[in-house]
């Protein structure tokens, strides 16, 4: 099958054909200016690719539903730059971005992989999305997840598995697995997940990809179909730092629908891009969280990326600084997250405004209803149980802010920029395993901005002939991201570890 750059019958055929394999915002504008690319031509060489090998070949099964409308948008943003050709057509303009599909985009069915939320016909776009189509975006599809967002092997009752494109016997992560593996197979230009406890850095980690839990409060979580709003954030998964920096300075930004974002207004600078420097690195002090790396054979794999990433991180000109401190991700999965004791709260309240389009107005009724994958039964009738139990969750609260002073505490007492440690400790799981040791705690429990790199890939074997992804954390103090992004965008630069996956090639 050929690609659609290859049509002279679609656009501009006299230059050089643009080229969609690890396209970024910047490669795609560039091509617009020089006329050799049009929106238009953009979203049907994703839909080509989501064809030949989401839908077919591999079956990456990462797309739950595409936008009917993807290609008219995109005709729309060509007319609007072909009539006012001086005028700045948008920091996004004509790029293809993948949603998860627990965010609400107006005429597109929003479903968070549950039979019970089929019919859920958002009016209106989420805060989010409201910025990305004010920004020229073109939304492409709505991606699958983990049902409910509430596991971290995205697998749904409404889409079914989907697969990891560098091995397609290992899970994506999750739970935002569907954009992660849709990012990494080049079936979109942007994407957007969400993270509750691990969920947009896990498949960033997978999937050999940037994953940026944001600062709560930075991003509106408006038109979010919520596990617990504590913890629930919105982000980009993008194939660069780049990207990323380009991306939040788009979502960023105050909503009245969500107070929290009040905190973050404050904070945003003029352009996250500015923050883009390859000697980011030289002079920093970054702190090595020794806990948060396995010790048993399992987590060599990953051990070894991660050695080698830090040395090449050192190299750059940082200065590694290793913390023993007794933190132990396992403890504070087990002792601080409170999205259990707030799902019923938050998503019931979500159903009630949904109540023209969706039969069930309770986590109680969806659990009753016995339409629930296998993968998150127990965990939703945890959260019905735990509602309600007013005292667990105070002192889990309060837990959560301890942490948080103690993490600060313990940055300014070593003069420590950010903090660094693999995201998890061993590979991604198998399909039908559950996923194990994710470090994302740390953020999740804090509130605290989180950023996921390629670190590199583990031993290349006959089932992941690339070998499998490893994925680099680095977390900061509170709305440090553009911190985050200088050490991220350095890092990245140094080692080079991004490819794209065997599974999904160019096509001819």
């Amino acid at each position: 099958m050929k690609s659609a750059f290859e049509s002279k019958s679609d656009g501009p055929g006299s230059q050089a054909p643009f080229n969609l394999m690890e396209a970024t915002v910047a490669t795609a504008h560039a091509a617009m200016r020089e006329g050799r690319l049009t929106a238009r031509q953009l979203v049907r060489g994703y839909l080509d690719r989501i064809w030949a090998y989401d839908q077919n070949g591999p079956r990456i099964n990462s797309i739950l539903r595409l936008n009917p409308e993807a290609l008219a948008e995109a005709e729309r943003m060509d007319a609007q730059a072909a009539a006012k050709p001086s005028q700045d057509p948008g920091p996004l303009h004509g790029i293809p971005v993948l949603i998860k599909d627990n965010i609400e985009c107006g005429g597109i069915e929003t479903t968070a992989g549950s039979p019970c939320l089929l019919g859920n016909m958002a009016v209106e776009d989420s805060f989010v999305v409201q910025r990305l189509r004010r920004a020229g975006a073109v939304v492409l599809a709505k991606t699958n997840l983990h049902e409910l967002a509430s596991g971290g092997e995205t697998v749904s009752t409404v889409h079914g598995q989907t697969l990891n494109p560098y091995d397609l016997t290992r899970t994506p992560g999750g739970s935002s697995g569907g954009t992660g593996a849709g990012i990494a197979a080049n079936f979109g230009l942007l994407g957007i997940g969400t993270d509750g406890v691990n969920s947009i850095r896990s498949p960033a980690s997978a999937n050999s990809l940037v994953g940026l839990r944001p600062t709560m409060g930075l991003v509106s979580r408006t038109g979010l179909v919520p596990c617990g709003l504590t913890q629930d954030t919105i982000g980009p998964i993008t194939r660069t730092v780049a990207d990323t920096a380009v991306l939040l300075d788009v979502i960023a930004g105050h909503d009245p629908a969500d107070p929290v974002t009040s905190q973050g207004s404050p904070h945003i600078p003029p352009s996250y891009t500015a923050f883009l420097d390859p000697e980011g690195l030289k002079g920093a002090r970054i702190g090595v969280l020794r806990r948060f790396f396995g010790n048993g054979p399992e987590h060599q794999p990953v051990n070894t990326v991660m050695l080698q990433a830090l040395a090449i991180i050192e190299a750059q000109g940082a200065e590694l600084v290793a913390v023993d401190d007794a933190i132990d991700p396992e403890e504070l999965l087990a002792t601080t997250l409170v999205h259990h004791y707030e799902m019923a709260h938050d998503l019931d309240a979500y159903l009630v405004r949904r109540a023209r389009d969706v039969k069930v107005r309770s986590l109680k009724d969806i659990v009753a209803s016995g339409n629930v994958h296998a993968s998150v039964a127990g965990t939703l009738t945890t959260a019905v149980a735990l509602a309600g139990n007013e005292a667990e969750y105070r002192e889990r609260l309060q837990r959560q802010q301890a942490l948080r002073q103690r993490l600060l505490d313990l940055m300014d007492a070593r003069r420590i920029d950010a903090l660094a440690f693999p995201h998890q400790r061993r590979l991604v799981a198998p399909v039908g395993a559950p996923q194990a040791e994710r470090n994302g705690v740390l953020a999740s429990a804090t509130g605290f901005p989180a950023i996921v790199i390629p670190g590199g890939f583990s031993a290349a074997n006959r089932d992941a002939p690339q070998g499998v992804p490893v994925g680099l954390e680095f977390f900061g103090r509170p709305f440090s991201e553009p911190e985050l992004i200088r050490l991220a965008y350095a890092a990245e630069q140094a080692l080079r570890a991004r490819r794209a996956p065997h599974e999904a090639p160019a096509l001819e």
